[in-house]
């Protein structure tokens, strides 16, 4: 039995890293690149878009990883964008679970983003027809601090990891960070990048281990991306000429995100605003960052894969083939459940479970619809300032967002089941990938 869990273990871990990993990374740092060239010019347009806010908050939450959701978040609270533009963001975004999705199944994904879209817009619309994130915003101003208080306790707080990230970087102006949908020294200011977990000190040793790792990483990253892309082409990647070659850097490079995550103390959740501005003011950075971000997934994507193993195991008594039987025939049960159970997970902050869930849907454990509904309702990374900010408008936002996510994600249940068409498309595209 130590033998057949041993294979597992490494069996996920190649494929952690070989199937996703690499395809996760190097579509991260493209729309890192996207990001750090246009991420302010994007804020500043819903800005001024009033009437087409819900509409672009939507498109920024399209874009993969948690980045563009979570610089709309402060908007809301300066009264540049409105509550239902904050709502269509987090209904449009899929987190860090999108790169999972692009690199398995690209179509799938599409095809989700498309109907996500249009899902956050209507519900963006729907949310500002009422007085919702008027009443919200009143509340939070009556609570908000008097600018005499804040100056005081901006003057206490301690400026030095901004400043030696200023220095780092080859200096910013007022040697501050630029920041994104807020100003230095307001109530956000102190709450996202005081008390709010930003980034480690410069003198930890992860902080130095992810700072001067990230070549290392990004090198093995490139070693890797042949053999993922031999696995797309079903390729033995293991019979080349160096015997197990896809196992050995497929394991390495697990093994080394998840020193990587472990380093950077990113559990849950892998991106917070104060990096995501670091990340737009730096090309370095960003490389820094989308490393630690691109191991964040690979690791969940392991516990993923390893998870789906060991239950097939344990259900079959150690026979996988009755076990994946088994799978099959409680998946067949499961019906409406499932929408259930994917918008019920949704609800959890962060983007670790939605990768988990993602995860399951590529080896087959989890239907379509259960999968866009899981899509819809979760708000990735980008809740958590959000809570920082204001709990009361987080719990607003994740009860709504969930309403969609179960109405749709019945729809598309039914016409999967009532519509013959929608299961010859889904079985063509699985044939395809």
């Amino acid at each position: 039995m130590f033998v057949t869990i041993l294979e597992l273990v490494l069996d996920s871990a190649e494929g952690a890293f070989l199937e996703v990993g690499v395809f996760v990374g190097f579509v991260l740092l493209l729309f890192g690149y996207i990001n750090f060239k246009k991420s302010g010019d994007f804020i500043s347009s819903i800005e001024r878009s009033k009437k087409w806010q819900p509409v672009l908050g939507a498109l920024l939450g399209l874009t993969p990883g948690c980045g563009g959701a979570i610089f709309v978040m402060p908007l809301f609270f300066k009264g540049a964008v409105s509550f239902g533009t904050v709502i269509a963001t987090l209904v449009a975004t899929m987190g860090d679970s999108a790169f999972v999705l692009i690199a398995s199944h690209p179509l799938q994904y599409l095809i989700i983003s498309f109907l996500s879209f249009i899902a956050a817009i209507i519900t963006g619309y729907a949310v500002d027809k009422t007085n919702l994130g008027i009443e919200i915003l009143e509340k939070y101003k009556s609570r908000r601090k008097s600018k005499e208080d804040l100056d005081q306790d901006h003057a206490n707080a301690d400026h030095s990891l901004l400043q030696y990230e200023c220095n780092r970087m080859g200096g910013c102006n007022d040697n501050l960070i630029k920041h994104i949908g807020h100003s230095e020294g307001d109530e956000i200011d102190l709450l996202l990048h005081h008390k709010l977990k930003g980034h480690q000190s410069h003198d930890t040793l992860g902080y130095r281990f992810t700072h001067n790792g990230f070549y290392l990483y990004w090198l093995i990253m490139l070693i890797a991306l042949p053999l993922g892309i031999g696995l797309l082409l079903q390729v033995d990647i293991n019979e080349l000429f160096i015997p197990n070659l896809g196992l050995v850097i497929g394991t390495l490079g697990t093994a080394f995100s998840i020193l990587m995550m472990i380093m950077s103390k990113k559990f849950l959740g892998d991106d917070t605003h104060e990096e995501t501005e670091l990340k737009a003011m730096s090309l370095k950075e960003t490389f820094i960052h989308n490393a630690q971000d691109t191991a964040f997934v690979v690791t969940w994507v392991f516990v993923g894969f390893l998870a789906y193993e060991i239950l097939v195991l344990a259900i079959g008594g150690g026979d996988y083939a009755t076990g994946e039987g088994m799978i099959e025939t409680v998946l067949l049960a499961t019906g409406i459940l499932s929408i259930i159970i994917g918008s019920a997970i949704g609800l959890i902050p962060g983007c670790g479970p939605q990768i988990i869930f993602v995860t399951l849907f590529t080896r087959g454990l989890v239907p379509f619809a259960a999968l866009f509904a899981n899509a819809v309702s979760q708000d990735g990374d980008a809740l958590l300032p959000l809570i920082a900010i204001d709990r009361r408008s987080a719990l607003w936002a994740t009860v709504i967002t969930t309403i969609p996510a179960v109405i749709f994600g019945l729809i598309i249940y039914w016409l999967e089941i009532n519509l013959p068409i929608v299961s010859m498309l889904q079985t063509t595209f699985t044939s395809l990938k």
